[in-house]
């Protein structure tokens, strides 16, 4: 009996937040440009960890959303990037966190994939951005007047199912308005906000970062995939557990691929910005919200 693979799929978030009034059509545009271009690499035949990076390198570019250009100001001022990549192939990770003066966080994480640190931070991430070659910039040019005034909306994120039948993860996010300087939340922890296994599936999340890394939330829902739950309902158990553990504002939201190919995404925030597109799509399905998606 020949067994069939589920063909490609790439799934998007660009952050669990309450989106401004005048921003939608910004947020919309900006999920569906990066989502084609995700796609785009996957029709081409190319890997699930090339489609990730893509298109967070496409989300890290706008600054509605708050990775990249458009990160959010610590305490004293300053931009601090996490991001984190995951390949489900050999469950490598490549992740920085406090880092600063790049114009792709996310591209530094892919770069660490085959080194045997997982995990740098702030002077040693930069230090190897700059022996690497990968793109600098000025701290000036991160900041833009055009984004919104309160980046409380945390993380963007990408899954992709690749029609090898590989499965990649991967996060990156500007921090949160008036941290503490050094501030490490969820995004670039495997198990918290990110995991992805072949065998499995592959999770990102967005949110509360401390409760999501509290309760190693990617882990949870990858378990319950394990079991044989469907992704949607996985992620939604999941994040019932944020406002137990750090109080009624604890939310966040999650998108998730199973290694048979079932799509699903939730959110217990006012707004979840998700952009989706697969085989045989001519172009991605974009929602601000779960309840604009009625397909599932």
């Amino acid at each position: 009996m020949t067994e069939t693979r589920p063909g490609w799929a790439l799934i998007i978030h660009g952050g669990a937040k309450e989106i401004e009034p005048g921003d939608e059509q910004a947020n919309r545009d900006g999920i569906r440009e990066a989502a084609a271009a995700g796609g785009r690499v996957l029709a081409d035949g190319r890997s699930a960890l090339d489609a990730v990076e893509c298109a967070i390198r496409v989300l890290e570019t706008l600054p509605v959303f708050n990775a990249g250009t458009g990160s959010a100001l610590n305490a004293a001022g300053g931009i601090e990037m996490c991001a984190g990549l995951m390949d489900g192939r050999h469950r490598s990770v490549g992740a920085v966190t406090v880092i600063q003066d790049v114009r792709h966080p996310i591209s530094v994480a892919r770069r660490l994939l085959p080194e045997k640190e997982i995990l740098l931070a702030g002077e040693g991430a930069l230090l190897f951005a700059r022996e690497h070659n990968l793109e600098l910039t000025l701290e000036e040019s991160l900041r833009s007047d055009a984004a919104p005034a309160q980046q409380e909306h945390d993380t963007v994120g990408a899954v992709a199912l690749d029609s090898h039948g590989h499965i990649a993860a991967g996060t990156s996010t500007g921090g949160l308005t008036g941290s503490r300087v050094g501030r490490v939340g969820d995004s670039p922890q495997p198990g918290s906000g990110l995991y992805a296994d072949d065998r499995t599936g592959g999770v990102s999340l967005s949110g509360d970062g401390e409760t999501i890394a509290r309760i190693a939330s990617a882990s949870q829902i990858i378990a319950r995939l394990r079991l044989g739950e469907e992704p949607g309902g996985a992620i939604e158990a999941v994040l019932s557990e944020l406002p137990e553990v750090g109080g009624e504002d604890a939310d966040g939201g999650a998108i998730a691929i199973g290694a048979d190919g079932r799509i699903g995404w939730n959110h217990n925030s006012p707004h979840f910005a998700v952009g989706l597109i697969s085989e045989g799509m001519n172009e991605p399905g974009v929602w601000l919200a779960k309840s604009e998606d009625t397909q599932r």
